[in-house]
């Protein structure tokens, strides 16, 4: 595994993967305590450090994370690309390309 999985992209990046994870968490289970406010939750203190961009990604299943896919720019979804490539994952199980 490549160290770039575990470096941190640029805050703007990092921010824009952030709010667009939270906006798909949002399209669930709104009830206080939910199973999508605990991740909501989990997102929004977390800070850009090492690998915690790729810790919001791995939250999702395959399906949301094409979601998150598309509401990214395309700097963002190449900057998630490349380190999922650098972490191993194979190319057929990458929306982010």
């Amino acid at each position: 595994m490549s160290e770039l999985y575990y470096t941190a992209p640029s805050d703007a990046i990092f921010d824009e993967i952030k709010a667009a994870a939270i906006k798909v968490w949002h399209q669930y289970d709104e009830s206080p305590g939910g199973y999508a406010q605990e991740k909501i939750k989990r997102i929004e203190d977390i800070g850009n450090v090492s690998d915690n961009a790729m810790y919001i990604v791995a939250m999702f299943d395959m399906n949301n994370q094409g979601a998150l896919a598309a509401l990214l720019s395309e700097e963002a979804r190449r900057a998630v690309c490349d380190r999922m490539v650098a972490g191993g994952q194979p190319n057929f199980f990458n929306p982010f390309l």
